[in-house]
């Protein structure tokens, strides 16, 4: 697997993941995935005005494949985004300690929702093909004394909502429904059925 420069130099189609995260490497790994190459999308990901985090996040994971595509025309691509809403306030990665409180603040005894797009282009087809889902979350009452807990863990850091489910914060989840996955940031079945239905052979242990 190579990070960095796109290749050009491989023959047969090729799989490469717009998307620096290791969960989601972490997630394709379980399923017998290893991208060929990481190449992160750089795009703008500020949300348009009145943009719905469903409508937001469909728009980020399809920019995201196509500038990927754009750049390696001959491979396949995949690319995913995660959206935490607060009905139709989008919580993206907080910015700093203060921002991530206030999120976390805003989660406490609340449901909110997780969404997770997902886009996929084939060799010689940059039309993306997308699939989005969601789950709902929701978090016990955080005192301020279990909030600073939780952001002094530094976990809080690049994840949507400021928070991860599958680490510290686990413990004060009151219960989810959904895709477990996709709250981590990558739902397996949908990635699965994309990648399958673009063409690309995924078999059991690799």
């Amino acid at each position: 697997m190579h990070e960095g420069t796109p290749s050009m130099s491989s023959s047969a189609p090729r799989l490469i993941l717009a998307s620096a995260s290791p969960r989601r490497r972490e997630l394709l790994a379980q399923i017998g995935i290893t991208p060929d190459e990481i190449l992160p999308a750089d795009i703008d990901e500020t949300p348009h005005q009145a943009e719905t985090p469903r409508a937001y996040a469909i728009r980020m994971a399809a920019e995201k494949v196509a500038v990927i595509a754009g750049q390696l025309p001959q491979d396949y691509c995949l690319a995913a985004d995660t959206v935490v809403a607060l009905g139709r306030r989008i919580l993206g990665k907080p910015e700093d300690h203060n921002e991530a409180r206030k999120f976390l603040d805003q989660l406490s005894g609340r449901r909110h929702q997780v969404l997770t797009a997902l886009a996929v282009t084939a060799p010689h087809d940059p039309r993306p093909k997308t699939r989005l889902v969601t789950s709902i979350v929701k978090f016990n009452r955080l005192s301020d004394a279990l909030i600073d807990d939780y952001l002094n863990c530094g976990e809080w850091q690049g994840k949507a909502g400021g928070y991860g489910v599958q680490g510290y914060a686990a413990r004060h989840i009151a219960w989810m429904q959904g895709s477990y996955t996709g709250i981590v940031g990558l739902p397996l079945f949908e990635t699965s059925q994309l990648l399958t239905g673009a063409g690309y052979p995924i078999k059991a242990g690799g």
